[in-house]
């Protein structure tokens, strides 16, 4: 009797525990959904420079307060994607100078090489100026930089940097975003005389 009902009892068990449920399985990482402002754009007059650019009316420029800024060195505070774009103006002297300005800008993308999966130069020109537009993929500490310059008297540098870690999924919408801004900036980019 009590083999009976052991065997009854494991076929209970068996005919029970197979049934034949759905598997779930993990969701993928979410991220927050962005909720991109207007562009509005408006032209930016900076004092006591001699540049002048479009950015949109969600983006503040203030001085760059840092303690080794120059006087015409700008910070522009994109806040809803907690990123900054650092402009740094340089009045270029001489031809000598115009290449130490060229190699440091250079210098400064290519120190981000070894945490760069990739970096693409983007040459613009104009009747106005010319410079290379770089695209950092990769868990880099800055995803855009800039450069453009009249090659006689003007050289505006930009670099983009996000306040928190990088992480390329996460930000690649926001970056396409931001890259737009920086671009319609060259594009608008006057030098004042």
């Amino acid at each position: 009797m009590i083999a009976k009902t052991s065997l009854i009892c494991i076929t209970l068990l068996l005919l029970f525990s197979c049934r034949n449920e759905q598997q779930t399985t993990p969701r993928p990482r979410g991220y927050q959904r962005i909720d991109y402002p207007k562009k509005e754009f408006k032209r930016y007059y900076l004092n006591n420079c001699h540049y002048s650019f479009e950015l949109p009316a969600y983006a503040e420029v203030k001085p760059d307060n840092y303690p080794g800024a120059e006087e015409c060195w700008y910070n522009v505070y994109y806040k809803p994607f907690g990123a900054t774009l650092h402009l740094s103006y340089r009045s270029v002297k001489d031809r000598k100078d115009l290449f130490k300005l060229l190699n440091d800008s250079r210098e400064m993308v290519f120190k981000h090489v070894m945490r760069a999966d990739q970096i693409v130069e983007n040459y613009i020109a104009t009747d106005k100026y010319h410079g290379i537009f770089y695209e950092l993929d990769g868990s880099t500490a800055t995803n855009a930089q800039f450069y453009v310059t009249d090659s006689t008297t003007n050289f505006l540098r930009g670099s983009l940097y996000f306040e928190s870690k990088t992480n390329q999924d996460s930000i690649a919408p926001v970056l396409k975003f931001l890259k737009a801004d920086m671009l319609k900036l060259i594009e608008t980019l006057e030098w004042e005389k």
